[in-house]
């Protein structure tokens, strides 16, 4: 089958990603074959490639943002069996053990023995992956709006911007500021908005800030110090740690700052007094969990949100990224993988 493999990391603008042909996977016991119709192509596929997470697998063929077809099911499957060509969905993680402390408490997404789609295991970049059947999501029930160019975003960005906001605590009519206005802000911003937040964005990117009013932001711009009010809560999206300080200055009291991303470059000193004083707070956000995905595509479905994708050949997924790397789209881009 057909690939873009990951054999050895390398900035993005070397075009690191090879087409190359690989062996068809199969299926082992509880895992399903999906043909790949798309895969949205994420930031943390970005880290990977460029080496700024360490690296578990190599060759790899990245990619967790994936919408395809039961091709063939695992002995022992439950959940899909005789269900081949049913439309499903596939995420960032993989598995979990199931019988840990925080898998017990509800919080999978912090198993000490969590795998993930596209770094441990090959992901969607491909013409065919394999995953286990309790990490795959049905999609038959999303209304027909979402194709599956448009489903893809939501595995990722929705998924991971979903838990940011849940961790983001903003209050009932409350005012939320986006930090960066890429895949995933545009989406957060459409679930923020069906809940009755107010949306401020901050980017450096002219076309991001016009997109951010278009969807109904209460502002946009490229300085902290512009904005016209201080906010609830606000979650950062960029990967850039000296943008914490001057985020949480503008947090009113009381309010909360979440960081959306696997990877974050250093954070400068915080001052207590300035930036964290009055009960402020500043969360993390760790993957997700099962349930965070059912829920969003719920919400998904309710709000209906419009991720805006921009399409590229599979063979493309170099400039797909780069593209990303350098802000030269809007939204998500989206690799046509199956026909």
């Amino acid at each position: 089958m057909r690939a873009m493999l990951l054999e050895q990391i390398g900035d993005i603008d070397s075009s690191p990603l090879k087409l190359r042909e690989i062996e068809l996977p199969i299926p082992g016991a509880g895992e399903l074959r999906v043909k790949v119709s798309v895969c949205a192509v994420c930031r943390t596929d970005l880290h990977i490639v460029e080496g700024d997470l360490s690296q578990q697998k190599l060759p790899l063929v990245p990619g967790h943002q994936i919408v395809g077809y039961v091709d063939q099911v695992g002995e022992g499957c439950t959940h899909f069996r005789g269900r081949v060509g049913d439309r499903v969905g596939i995420a960032w993680l993989r598995s979990v053990d199931g019988t840990c402390r925080f898998c017990q408490r509800g919080l999978e997404n912090l198993c000490p023995e969590s795998r993930y789609t596209g770094y441990h295991e090959h992901g969607g970049y491909a013409e065919y992956v394999v995953a286990p059947e309790d990490f795959v999501y049905p999609l038959a029930n999303l209304p027909g709006a979402f194709d599956d160019a448009h489903v893809s975003p939501l595995l990722c960005g929705g998924l991971i911007g979903y838990r940011a906001l849940e961790r983001a605590a903003v209050p009932d009519g409350g005012k939320l500021l986006l930090v960066g206005f890429g895949s995933s802000a545009h989406l957060v911003a459409q679930f923020a908005r069906h809940r009755g937040y107010e949306v401020y964005v901050l980017s450096r990117t002219k076309s991001h800030q016009k997109m951010a009013m278009e969807m109904g932001a209460a502002w946009a711009g490229d300085e902290t110090g512009d904005l016209p009010c201080k906010v609830d809560s606000a979650i950062l999206f960029a990967p850039v740690g000296k943008l914490i300080p001057p985020v949480l200055e503008a947090l009113d009291r009381a309010g909360t700052l979440s960081i959306a991303g696997i990877h974050l470059s250093d954070c400068p000193p915080l001052n207590y007094q300035k930036h964290l004083f009055y009960e402020k707070q500043l969360r993390s956000v760790t993957a997700n969990t099962r349930d965070n995905a059912h829920r969003m595509l719920r919400e998904a479905a309710a709000a209906k949100v419009k991720p805006m994708v921009t399409m590229y050949d599979l063979a493309d997924a170099n400039r797909a990224l780069a593209d990303m790397k350098h802000s030269r789209t809007d939204g998500t881009g989206v690799l046509q993988v199956g026909g």
